[in-house]
């Protein structure tokens, strides 16, 4: 991870961590780089950048930053004004566009606010250019001329992508949603507008709930990360299934008929045995990162279905799934990625698939999720003087390994680094909580004894 850009993009509270002159700065050495790009190939047209942004405050700051930044390099900046970051994606790579940039903090609190980059296929932005733009922001770089005269570039307004967007989704549907009642929570974000106008197409009874952003609402107490909301609307209202979106709606969760979440694992479950009973479980193999639930693992293996596990983060999972070709894979916090149809997470495409497997089945998703069990789960995180040197401690490595072979086929443990933070997730899923509490507080323990404790996190 750079400075500035994470596995998610450049993300912080607005006007503090991410302030407008690095959305300027960002957008100045894009316009630059790939009007550059268009020079070396020979080409006489503009370099053309597509922006989409979710419903917080601080959004249109940044937008017209960035525009501001893009045209002044004399690259074309195309405005999708409000919209998700799949879809930003989708426009990216469908439509000939140099890069996307999505402005979102995703499921952060409203007054957090992200820059996301994507290169022409509507991929995450390689590491290397995105350590360009650091560079730059902090003036490392000559600076960028500006430019003038007819040489600056233009703001076209491209409200028209959210549509095509909008088509496109539809057109993955195969049957009509005409008996169901379908309840959607779209977080007061990005999918406000777009998440009923899919589902009405598509012939649904849609109840909408958090639909209505003001700046400052999105995610307050609503969407998938705070999901209780939609559990209590689907079971008064007698719903058929309920989603959940975050801010930016590339997550997605599910509520079944009986008001029971079914997070991103469960739902790869019930994706991937279907894909595999029609043939389309390429490899037969699920992409997970390292926190799925134990849970998942023993019912893909019941289900005969293979895994590979990556690092946390959906960037992660992406990449497994390009370069072995897989065609599902995601996170249990709910971005799931269908490879076939998206190059990024897709709440809406989660949703549709994951009604496919409703409506072919026939079969209710409490029935559909119920070979599935979540595992009881406890997580701490503690301070500790050196993280590698904890994680090479051989006392620690000896309680991990005793603890592993205590749970057996029962559960595991894990010990991951913080990112950001001198920091280490010591995790245990097993049968019972107080299993997991036993787990994880034996391997604190040996820390403390080796002397590398420093606290643990409330």
């Amino acid at each position: 991870m750079g400075k500035y850009f994470g596995t998610d993009g450049f993300r912080g509270k607005a006007g503090v961590v991410l302030t407008a002159e690095h959305a300027f700065k960002t957008g100045r050495f894009l316009g630059w780089y790939y009007m550059q790009q268009h020079k070396e190939k020979g080409a006489d047209t503009s370099a053309k950048i597509v922006i989409g942004k979710d419903t917080r405050r601080s959004s249109y700051m940044y937008e017209n930053a960035l525009a501001a930044g893009i045209t002044s390099s004399g690259a074309d900046a195309y405005l999708l004004h409000v919209t998700t970051t799949p879809c930003v994606s989708y426009i990216t790579r469908t439509e000939d566009f140099d890069c996307g940039v999505m402005i979102s903090a995703s499921h952060n609190p409203f007054y957090d606010n992200g820059i996301k980059l994507m290169n022409y296929e509507g991929e995450k932005m390689d590491d290397d250019l995105q350590d360009q733009v650091e560079k730059y922001i902090d003036g490392e770089l000559e600076e960028i001329p500006f430019a003038s005269e007819d040489k600056i570039g233009m703001t076209i307004d491209y409200y028209s992508g959210r549509n095509r967007y909008i088509g496109y989704l539809t057109g993955l549907a195969t049957k009509s949603y005409a008996k169901h009642k379908v309840g959607l929570d779209c977080a007061n974000g990005s999918s406000w507008m777009i998440g009923r106008a899919v589902f009405d197409a598509l012939g649904a009874k849609t109840y909408v709930i958090n639909n209505t952003p003001d700046g400052v609402n999105i995610n307050t107490g609503c969407g998938s990360t705070h999901i209780e909301g939609l559990q209590r609307y689907v079971v008064d209202n007698k719903l058929d299934v309920g989603f959940a979106f975050d801010g930016d709606a590339d997550r997605c969760l599910a509520v079944d008929e009986q008001g029971n979440v079914v997070n991103g694992d469960k739902i790869m479950y019930i994706c991937s045995k279907y894909m595999k009973e029609k043939g389309q479980l390429n490899n037969n193999t699920v992409v997970t990162t390292v926190m799925s639930n134990f849970g998942l693992y023993k019912a893909l293996d019941e289900a005969g279905i293979q895994y590979e596990k990556t690092a946390v983060g959906d960037r992660y999972v992406y990449e497994n799934m390009k370069e072995n070709d897989h065609m599902i894979g995601g996170e249990q916090s709910g971005h799931v990625i269908f490879r076939k149809y998206a190059h990024t997470g897709d709440g809406l495409i989660t949703a549709i698939m994951l009604m496919e497997v409703l409506l072919a089945t026939n079969l209710p998703l409490s029935v559909l999720a119920s070979g599935c069990s979540m595992y009881p789960q406890v997580l701490k995180n503690v301070v500790v003087d050196d993280k590698d040197g904890t994680l090479a401690d051989e006392a620690v490595k000896a309680q991990v390994e005793a603890c592993t072979v205590e749970l057996g086929a029962n559960g595991r443990v894990l010990l991951r680094k913080s990112g950001t933070e001198p920091v280490l997730r010591v995790m245990s899923e097993a049968g019972t909580i107080e299993e997991c509490e036993k787990q994880v507080n034996a391997i604190i323990a040996s820390m403390e004894k080796s002397g590398h404790l420093v606290e643990v996190k409330k």
